[in-house]
């Protein structure tokens, strides 16, 4: 079964994003953070959009 969220430890395993930049996109609305009593969590898919979405390197 593959998860739909992830905890923030496993976004920034996941994504190779720093953890001070994921509170920055959350910060700015870039990617919306969901809480489930004390957790945070995001939510797979918009992360992959986010990353999906940024510029091609040269």
């Amino acid at each position: 079964m593959t998860k739909i969220a992830v905890t923030l430890p496993e976004a920034v395993a996941l994504s190779g994003i720093g953890r001070t930049k994921l509170y920055q996109l959350f910060k700015d609305g870039t990617l919306k953070p969901r809480k489930v009593g004390s957790r945070t969590l995001v939510i797979v898919e918009e992360l992959e959009a986010y990353l999906k979405n940024l510029p091609v390197a040269a």
